[in-house]
């Protein structure tokens, strides 16, 4: 193999040593492996206990180098977040604007999705936001003002399932549908923490079979 030459000393070109500088692409890809890592820390334990040091050590990257791309690690927290917030309201438009389904199916339909998959993991996972939420007093004001943010989007999702399903004559709601889908998620965070802690669907399941029977138009 031959080496490449200066054309202007007509000298071999030395190979450059060490590692090859990153590009962007890696970049990109490490940060995202990082808001990765993290959901899944976060799901688990929470923020105010997690330490960085077991998210880089998941996924290989030296602690100098979270730096890089996040300034704190409130900064990261925050985008954790923000990537969790996108990745469940896809999950949830996924569910509730099938419309091979009635509305309250499509309900059902996700809260037995969630089921099967805190299950899948054991009862360690829960929801990232419901996490955060029992930390909120010791967080900044940025971090409750993206937790109310956030529940505020999954809520408008419900309400406007719940008011299809009025249209569609399968409930009959006297109370405001914003009021009911956010009593929808109340009810919902606090089933999850409840199954997780007796490690049983069980809380889920009461939960979401009382919903349903409150506002579902009686057919008998």
């Amino acid at each position: 193999m031959h080496s490449e030459s200066n054309p202007a000393t007509n000298l071999p070109i030395k190979p450059r040593r060490g590692r090859p500088k990153k590009t962007s692409v890696d970049a990109l890809d490490t940060r995202d492996a990082l808001l990765r890592a993290g959901m899944q820390i976060l799901t688990e334990s929470g923020f105010i206990r997690s330490g960085i040091d077991p998210i880089l050590k998941s996924i290989g990257v030296p602690k100098g180098s979270f730096y890089h791309y996040f300034p704190s690690k409130e900064a990261f927290g925050l985008a954790v977040l923000a990537r969790y917030r996108r990745y469940f309201e896809a999950k949830l438009d996924g569910f509730l604007l099938d419309e091979s389904f009635s509305p309250l199916e499509r309900l059902q339909r996700f809260a037995q999705d969630a089921q099967d998959g805190i299950v899948r993991h054991e009862f360690k996972r829960g929801c990232l936001v419901g996490n955060l939420e029992q930390e909120s007093s010791l967080l900044s004001e940025t971090f409750r003002e993206q937790l109310q943010a956030t529940y505020q989007s999954w809520q408008i999702r419900v309400a406007t399932c719940l008011l299809e399903s009025q249209k569609q004559g399968e409930t009959d709601l006297t109370v405001n549908i914003n009021d009911i889908s956010q009593a929808f998620w109340i009810g919902w965070e606090g089933a999850v923490h409840r199954a997780r802690l007796v490690k049983s669907t069980q809380p889920l399941s009461l939960f979401m079979a009382f919903f349903i029977q409150a506002i579902q138009i009686k057919t008998d």
